[in-house]
């Protein structure tokens, strides 16, 4: 990144004390490791929750990184694993449990009464779930490809995130296994593999982890009517509620980073001035590890030790794709930038041009609709579900793929704007405004948008999902519905020379689990039905993406 360096400081010897033993109010015991920098009395305090374990990558980067900086570091295995009691509920007891252990730190003499948090993914969602109720001690936050609620990523636009969910309930079934910390580099394949055995969804976990996940079965049976489940594993509501001062890195092609940025939101208009970084990273990448903790350490020196030396002076920082370089800002989204409609119109064409008048506009396949212009229709069919190449995942690389393979498919419509002028730069959050009419109320609109290089290979950018359902959204009395889909936020410049195109689809599969067009409950429906799309693009309904431009 070349613009993040460690803050020059005193390097100290560490010790470390080993399972120390954490009771919970309910008589379960969790074991933690205590690493603390030689010679310091009572200096602040870093707590890391973890289900991964608390030795390996995390003592070596967590614990000895930061003990041997002047912190003494607290790596706590969550419930259910590693030598912790009691039963492993993901996202469950993380609240409760979390406040026990701070009470727990509260009583040791060693604790000097200042406290921060650090950690990436689930490590990042358990700070979230006891920040609001942590009290003044708690000084300063670091998360990283996290957010403060997983319900979203797990139920992408009212779809069920198949391949993430399954690769995670996956990986915790694998972790404690023989040689399971090397588990996240067979997990993809072999849920991918079960992933598109065409089996019915509630036996996956079976045929990916070896035996049924009770996980897996609630995100499921939860999936129609998730308030029941998710109602004590949610904690955005309460995000702006954070006293203490709060840093965050994501990456643009992380599954969470919509979410993530929902709570850099929530912050904000609490009134809160919290850092982020966006860099092109994924979930499993661990360039963003790197980054995470160089900026942990600066900020926590910063918040706890009263040296703002390594701080940057812009609260955001971005790494803008297709210019390869970073840029600082003072707030998301980016000041001075603006939404701008990209047009579907007729003839497979993409246009910042609203549609012409009725009368003035023919259709590729006649003479022009009612409207003024046919629609383009395609047929999704759940035996055949439409694939994806590339896009967010929770483990393996989701940088962009060439998409030419799958644009030349008869279910995916492909509308393609002009060659590109001058360098065009989009930063910001992206959505899709569509028309649509489909042949039965159970359908998926899946949006991709892509960057189409001079030897026309054609990159996926960003893309997003929306699930229809009868009634939702509704439909007028010629059964067109108006469907919006958010797509992944981008900072991205699309280069001189260069086309923007834009796909839609009724699947993305295996990422998203297909959608079988009957409505049936998600882990045990078989029955398909083939659904026929239409997507409008004329002056009464001018279907469009909508992109952040910003000034070059």
């Amino acid at each position: 990144m070349g613009t993040i360096t460690w803050p020059r400081m005193a390097v100290h010897r560490v010790t470390v004390e080993r399972d120390l033993p954490v009771p919970m109010p309910d008589g379960v015991t969790l074991l933690a490791d205590r690493y603390a920098p030689a010679g310091a009395v009572r200096p602040p305090t870093i707590l890391i929750r973890s289900p991964y374990g608390r030795r390996g990558v995390f003592g070596r980067t967590f614990g000895r990184g930061f003990a041997k900086h002047g912190f003494q570091v607290v790596i706590q295995s969550c419930r259910g694993g590693f030598g912790s009691g009691g039963l492993l509920d993901p996202l469950g007891d993380e609240h409760d449990d979390g406040l026990a252990t701070l009470a727990w730190l509260r009583a040791q003499d060693w604790y000097g009464g200042s406290l921060a948090m650090h950690g990436p993914s689930y490590l990042g969602y358990a700070q979230w779930a006891i920040a609001p109720f942590a009290g003044p001690d708690l000084k300063a936050m670091s998360t990283s490809v996290t957010a403060s609620q997983f319900r979203d990523a797990a139920y992408v636009g009212g779809a069920f995130a198949l391949e993430s969910s399954l690769m995670w309930t996956t990986l915790t079934a694998s972790m404690e296994r023989p040689f399971g910390g090397a588990s996240a580099l067979f997990v993809p394949r072999r849920t991918r593999r079960a992933a598109l055995s065409g089996r019915p969804l509630g036996e996956l976990d079976t045929l990916s982890a070896g035996r049924g996940m009770p996980f897996f079965q609630d995100l499921l049976t939860h999936h129609a009517d998730p308030a029941a489940y998710w109602g004590r594993r949610d904690f955005s509501a309460s995000v702006g509620e954070v006293e203490a001062a709060v840093t965050m890195v994501g990456g643009w092609y992380d599954v969470f980073l919509p979410w993530q940025i929902k709570d850099y939101a929530a912050m904000r208009a609490a009134g809160r001035r919290p850092y982020l970084t966006i860099g092109p990273w994924y979930h499993a990448d661990v360039r963003h590890g790197r980054v995470a903790n160089a900026e942990a350490l600066a900020w926590f020196r910063a918040h706890l030790l009263g040296d703002p030396s390594g701080l940057r002076e812009q609260p955001v920082r971005l790494y803008v794709t297709g210019a390869d370089e970073w840029r600082d800002y003072s707030d998301w989204p980016v000041p001075g930038g603006r939404e701008q409609r990209w047009h579907l119109r007729p003839g497979f064409a993409l246009s910042p041009d609203a549609p012409d008048a009725p009368d003035a506009v023919e259709g590729p396949g006649g003479t022009g609709g009612p409207h003024g212009a046919e629609p383009d229709r395609f047929r999704y069919d759940p035996a055949h579900p439409t694939p994806a190449l590339g896009g967010p995942v929770l483990l393996g690389n989701s940088e962009p793929r060439d998409n030419r393979r799958l644009e030349a498919r008869r279910d995916v419509l492909v509308y393609t704007g002009p060659e590109l002028r001058r360098d065009t730069e989009m930063i910001g959050p992206v959505f899709a405004d569509l028309y649509v009419r489909t042949g039965t109320g159970h359908a998926d609109v899946v949006v991709r948008v892509c960057d189409v290089h001079p030897d026309g290979a054609s990159y996926n950018v960003c893309e997003g999902v929306r699930r229809l359902v009868p009634g939702d959204p509704p439909a007028g009395d010629d059964g067109i519905r108006r469907v919006r889909v958010d797509l992944w936020p981008i900072g991205h410049r699309f280069r001189r020379g260069h086309r923007i195109r834009v796909h839609v689809a009724g699947g993305a599969y295996p990422r998203i689990a297909r959608n079988l067009g009957t409505g049936e409950p998600l882990g045990t429906g078989s029955a398909m039905v083939t659904t026929d799309h239409e997507i409008f693009h004329d002056p009464s309904h001018p279907s469009a993406v909508v992109l952040p431009l910003v000034p070059s």
